[in-house]
């Protein structure tokens, strides 16, 4: 028996999974660590947080278990993060993260100066503000003496392979959401690094997600209390290794998660770019592509409704009231843009707004418009790809969100598709384990390893009724932004 270890480096905690070789869960451990705000709109970690808490996860996940038996490591990580070494590959400043706001003036530039069409041309994208090339041209603008010190620019999960392994390196998912890479050629583009200020030599090695990039370093196994000789493999962007774990491999298969982030994440045999760039042109962690579009706020929207506006961590509760004769009928709407909004509106200014409050509206009417806010705007994403002609008719669903079945009922309405569970609900920390058994030789491909270790174990159908009342509704959802564009620009 050998033993693999998956890691989610999420934004508010870190996942360790202990995985056996026939795909069987052993152990879990969860740490949390800080996240600073430290400006309106800016969203920052230290990298430093990040490692101790991989570090004592690790420590704790094999505790009681062989560790000899431990033969790879992988991770799935939150993307565009921009972590920035020094010439003793010392980090310069807190990390600046996918939800962070403060690039307005740079995206303008990217996208009006240097000009969308040149941008997709040469990444297949244009710029977001959550972008990891907007946050190097703010610091070369606002910290010019940081800027020049700069000499290996790494994301957050290759931070935490480099500290493993002390090799630079980076998986071709988690680089496509850089604006840095010719997504289609698979290599770093040099007039985007020109336009930034920097150079190739400044940027990782690049892997395919099951390769190995090397094994952990034998004073970091020491302290780990894992053998010598574990390999560890390039890893893959959050919502690609979320797809691998929850089987999103085949060419037109979806996946939608509900993290503190929401996406719609389509996998694609071919590579292709939607004319309006409103969904990403990535790649995969199956060494080919996949369209995904990505909300900023979507279980986090819940969350701070819930405990920061009503000071209640009973979610279950606070849904038990929402039964099925209100779904649909809701009078109160919520825009969930609680940070901005990236897919499909690309709007750093929007923010989190109620709609039709009244007298007789009840706690049950805002927090159902939360959850059916999440639901409208993950609909915006999938109409776009409807008008690519991608027809999806289910979907798998993953993260904290999914375990609310009225969650889980209200997306398969608004959306009106099959939604599928997955057996394991541990998408990227899963994800990333299976990536690390691909790399060790346990399968030949990602696509092997989970049409053997992956299933659905539920399937939530929408229900024509409550279908046709939410069909009305979103049709009303989708007239609120585009009547508030130009106050939220005058707000902010």
């Amino acid at each position: 028996m050998s033993y693999y270890i998956g890691i989610d480096l999420g934004t508010s905690a870190v996942k360790l999974l202990l995985v056996d070789e026939l795909g069987g869960i052993k152990n879990s451990i969860s740490k949390e660590y800080p996240l600073y705000f430290p400006n309106p709109g800016w969203s920052e970690q230290k990298p430093a947080d990040w490692v101790s808490a991989v570090k004592e996860g690790i420590k704790e996940l094999v505790s009681g278990f062989d560790a000899t038996l431990i033969k790879g490591i992988g991770c799935g990580g939150q993307m565009h993060g921009l972590v920035a070494l020094d010439e003793s590959d010392e980090v310069i400043r807190p990390a600046i993260l996918w939800n962070d706001g403060r690039t307005e003036k740079e995206v303008d530039f990217l996208n009006g100066v240097i000009g969308k069409e040149k941008l997709s041309a040469l990444t297949a994208n244009i710029a977001f503000a959550g972008f990891t090339a907007p946050k190097i041209l703010w610091m070369k603008n606002n910290e010019p003496e940081n800027f020049s010190r700069i000499k290996k620019i790494m994301l957050p999960k290759d931070y935490i392979n480099y500290v493993l392994t002390g090799v630079h390196s980076c998986d071709y998912s988690d680089a496509s959401g850089m604006l840095l890479l010719d997504v289609e050629h698979k290599r770093w583009s040099p007039e985007m690094l020109d336009i930034c200020g920097i150079t190739a030599e400044v940027m990782p090695r690049l892997f395919e997600s099951w390769e190995v990039t090397g094994t952990v370093l034998p004073e970091i196994s020491r302290e780990l209390g894992l053998p010598s000789g574990v390999k560890v493999v390039a890893g893959a962007g959050d919502n690609a290794a979320a797809a691998v774990g929850t089987g999103t491999v085949n060419n037109g298969s979806c996946n939608i998660s509900v993290g503190t982030s929401g996406t719609v994440f389509i996998a694609s045999d071919s590579f292709g770019v939607d004319k309006n760039n409103a969904l990403h042109a990535f790649s995969h962690a199956t060494g080919k592509w996949h369209l995904m579009g990505c909300m900023l706020s979507a279980a986090s929207c819940n969350k701070w409704f819930c405990e920061d506006v009503i000071g209640s961590s009973d979610y279950a509760s606070e849904q038990a009231a929402i039964t099925d004769d209100m779904l649909g009928r809701n009078r109160v709407f919520f825009l969930p843009y609680l940070m901005g909004e990236r897919s499909p509106i690309n709007d750093t200014n929007a923010r989190g707004t109620f709609l039709g409050l009244s007298l007789d509206t009840s706690r049950a009417d805002m927090t159902q418009a939360v959850l059916e806010g999440v639901a409208f705007a993950l609909r915006d994403m999938l109409e776009i790809a409807k008008s690519l002609g991608i027809d999806i008719k289910r979907s798998n669903l993953c993260g904290g969100g999914a375990k609310s079945p009225l969650w889980r009922k209200i997306i398969a309405n608004v959306l009106n598709v099959d939604i599928d569970l997955p057996l394991s609900e541990e998408g990227p920390g899963y994800g990333g384990a299976m990536l690390a058994m691909v790399g060790c030789g346990r399968f030949e491909s990602v696509s092997a390893c989970a049409a053997s270790l992956t299933g659905v174990r539920a399937t939530v159908s929408p229900d024509p009724v409550i279908a046709s009342r939410y069909e009305e509704q979103y049709n009303k959802f989708k007239k609120i932004y585009p009547s508030l564009k130009g106050l939220f620009k005058e707000l902010r």
